[in-house]
């Protein structure tokens, strides 16, 4: 029994570390960063500043390649995909409006209430406490283990992303991060929606072509088209997108279809269980709630587009075809949502 409790806890734990091992700051992320000049200081709220319009796309349906085979295996193989017409947030889900559908509706997150003897057979007490995961840079680089970078921290959730003493007061614009599944869709049906696919979501991440992915700058003097970490990863983060950590949505440049952030600043959860691979028969024999082979018998779900966290010489995640397991039960500092809808 105790070893059936230890090897949860641990895949509680890498299941988070697993998405962006390598992810180490060597600046403090508890403080969590400010934009870094004026100009993006007047433009905190960067969405709200762009105007009004509406809330999502209308994305018209199509064939397309998913998925690829140029970066990590369970990106393939590439496969020709199908989807039907769908709509689909500008944005990710900002605090604000999670906040309004809180008030509205009363809902706690799982963070916020903890995980039970019924989610969890045989989990460690120490993780029943409401509570999250949160990425906490080392001390000391040289011998850290992967494990170590995200501690489950008592008390953080989405209104105190880095524990009890954190605010998300300023940052009504940020995305909300710290929701699970459950919590995700929970949101997506207040409003009469759901979650994207994964097929979905790719589909319009690569705007009706083959994305572009981020890149740094390597000496150019040019802006960034996405959040993601600049420099040499770990060594540094020149910061020249003017964020060192997750920026308010809308702060770049849409993609062909005039969405934001589809790669970068948070990973994003879909509806889409997930398996190693794209392969249709390989799926057939694992079982139906998903598969990781880092974390079995753990449901899992897909994740997408990368974070702030992703280099382009280390996590090369800001792809449209980049994925990664999230345990469904389990909330971070850098996974938030954006919704979606059926065309009547």
């Amino acid at each position: 029994m105790a070893a059936m409790i230890n090897l949860r806890t641990v895949a509680l734990i890498t299941s988070v570390a697993l998405l962006l091992a390598g992810a180490v700051y060597l600046i403090a992320i508890r403080k969590e960063m400010e934009p870094i000049s004026a100009a993006h200081e007047a433009a905190a709220q960067c969405l709200a500043a762009q105007g009004a319009g509406e809330r999502d796309v209308l994305v018209e349906g199509g064939s397309f390649q998913m998925g690829g085979d140029q970066y990590y295996p369970e990106e393939g193989p590439p496969t020709q995909t199908i989807v039907g017409s769908f709509r689909i947030d500008r944005s990710e889900v900002t605090n604000a409006e999670f906040a309004a559908f809180v008030e509205a509706t009363g809902y706690v997150t799982k963070a916020e209430r903890g995980l039970s003897e019924d989610d969890v057979p045989g989990l460690a007490d120490e993780y029943k406490q409401p509570g999250s995961m949160v990425f906490t840079p080392p001390e000391v680089m040289r011998g850290a283990s992967p494990l170590s970078w995200w501690q489950f921290v008592v008390g953080a959730n989405w209104r105190h992303p880095f524990g009890p003493s954190s605010s998300v007061e300023g940052k009504e614009n940020n995305p909300v991060v710290h929701v699970t599944y459950e919590d995700a869709a929970a949101y997506a049906e207040w409003l009469g929606r759901r979650l994207p696919t994964e097929a979905e979501w790719e589909y319009a991440a690569r705007g009706g072509k083959h994305g572009e992915e981020p890149s740094d700058a390597e000496g150019e003097q040019r802006t960034p088209d996405a959040n993601h970490w600049q420099g040499m990863f770990p060594v540094l983060d020149a910061g020249s997108d003017g964020h060192k950590g997750i920026a308010p949505v809308g702060c770049y440049a849409p993609n062909a279809l005039g969405l934001y952030d589809m790669i970068g600043n948070v990973w994003e959860l879909t509806q889409s269980v997930y398996f190693p691979t794209h392969d249709e028969v390989q799926i057939a024999q694992m079982p139906a709630e998903g598969f990781d082979p880092a974390q079995q018998g753990v449901p899992v779900h897909v994740i997408k587009g990368g974070s702030f966290l992703c280099a382009d010489n280390y996590c090369r995640r800001y792809r449209p075809e980049a994925r990664q397991p999230q345990d469904a039960l389990l909330a971070s500092s850098h996974i938030g949502f954006r919704t979606a809808a059926d065309v009547e």
